[in-house]
Order: C-alpha cells, then structure tokens, then sequence
C-alpha cells in the first residue's frame, strides 16, 4: 500500500495541512499516460447522447469513439476510454430492461456455444460484444428430452418478474408425471428474433429432436417464431394459461355456477 498522503483541516476558517508525505512506493503514471486512470475518466451524457445517436443510424461503437478522440485531440483528451463507453451504454441498457424498455430490436450478429458433454450453453452477443441472450442445458436434461421430448411447455410466468433479465424453461413430464427442465434461458427481450434464436439454439443442443408439440402462452412474436422454427409441430395454449383467460374473460360465469371449472377442465382435458 502507497504511504503517500496529505492529510489537512479546516480551523477559524483556515486550511491547515498537518501531515504530508510526498514519497510513492510505485512507479507514478506518465503524462501519457494519466487518461486511464480510473479517477481520471467519466463519460457525460452529451457524449452519451453522440454515442446513442451514431448507434442508432448505425455506426459502430468502434467508429464512434475513434471519431470523438479525433474531435477531441487525440485519446488522452476525450475523457474516457473505449471500454468504459460500452460499459456505459450497457448499464444504461440494463436499467432500460429493469423498466420494461427494450429499445427496439437489436442486430444480432454472433453466437457463442460450448458443449462437453455434461454442460451445454449457448450466448448471443450483439455488434459491440454485450450479451443479449443465453441459453443452457445439461447432461441430465438432454437425456431427459431424448425421453419424455415428445411435448414442450414453454413456461413464460417469468413476465410476472419486474427485476433483471426475462427468465424462462423449457419443461416437460416425465414417467411419473413430474415436472421435469429440459433448457432454461435468459432473454433481452420478448421480440420474434430473440424466440427464434432460442428456439434454434434448443433444437441444436438437443442434436436436432423436435417435439411433436409445444404448449406456450398466446403472445404474438413467439407463435411467429414457432411457425419460422418449428412450422410442423402442434403448437398449443397450455391450460394454465387457458385457465388465466377463463378467470379473466369469465368472470361472471365463474361465480355463478360454482361447478363451472370443474366442467371446464373435463372439456380440455
């Protein structure tokens, strides 16, 4: 630890230093060198505004920053460095996410996977390299779909969460009738792109296995996703999700013939 230190205080007005030790135990940062450090970089919201303009006319982040260290003289002049503006423009993302915010649709031009045997994930990533969406599976989970893959539920109860990222799974039944996960993902946002992407993703951790019927909710982007990825397949409203509308459009009907559900279910069922 440094030792080097100023220490002052105020009396009747006056400043006062008291103790002062001028030796470092480090070599000190050059002129040169003084822009990366980190007491000496914040980006203002006028160049986060430049920056969230060019982006949305499509220029690069990269682009972007080379073109304001030009205006601004060179590096050690703009006030912040490459990695801090992408660090910026995601916070900012985030917290538009925590909102309920998306943005509009992001470009998504790359996708990582790793597979080993036991563990499989999948991360998408946009232009300037910030994750959008993952998915993950395991071992168990795809030797359970190779099984019981027959009927997906695409369970979505993740909208009701108001915190952090959309969570969502990919479930079934098992012989004992038990819940069981085939994949869990998180996802940006609720677009056709990012439920395209999961969907593929699924199918290529699973060796390509389609189920013969998926049951998801009615949301609007992910029946158009299933018809691009998976236009074979029955696609189904789950019955909770039937029962939700019932309790929502039937109100009336409900509280007025108490045997009403249990009818009901024996017609769905």
């Amino acid at each position: 630890m440094c030792e080097a230190r100023m220490k002052i205080s105020l009396t009747d007005g006056l400043y006062c230093i008291y103790e002062f030790e001028p030796k470092h135990n480090h070599i000190l940062a050059t002129s040169s060198q003084v822009h990366h450090l980190r007491s000496q970089r914040k980006i203002t919201e006028a160049q986060l505004a430049s920056v969230e303009n060019a982006k949305a006319v499509g220029i690069s982040n990269k682009a972007t920053f080379d073109l304001m260290a030009k205006e601004a003289g060179g590096v050690e002049n703009l006030g912040f460095t490459r990695e801090d503006m992408k660090n910026k423009l995601y916070s900012k993302r985030s917290l538009q996410i925590n909102h309920g915010d998306t943005g509009g649709v992001l470009e998504y031009l790359e996708k990582k996977t790793s597979e080993d045997g036991k563990f499989f994930y999948s991360i998408q990533v946009d232009e300037d390299d910030l994750i959008t969406n993952i998915f993950w599976t395991d071992s168990k989970m795809v030797a359970d779909y190779e099984v019981f893959g027959d009927v997906v539920c695409f369970d979505t109860t993740y909208r009701k969460l108001n915190d952090g990222r959309l969570f969502g799974l990919l479930v079934g039944v098992n012989n004992h009738k038990k819940t069981t996960i085939f994949g869990a993902a998180l996802l940006y946002d609720e677009t056709t792109e990012s439920f395209v992407w999961l969907f593929n993703t699924f199918l290529t951790a699973m060796s390509g296995k389609k189920p013969q019927t998926i049951l998801t909710d009615e949301d609007a982007a992910m029946v158009k996703a299933i018809k691009i990825v998976l236009p074979e397949i029955h696609h189904r409203i789950c019955i909770w999700h039937m029962n939700q509308n019932v309790c929502k459009h039937l109100a009336g009907v409900v509280e007025d013939y108490k045997k009403f559900n249990k009818d009901f279910q024996n017609c769905i069922i």
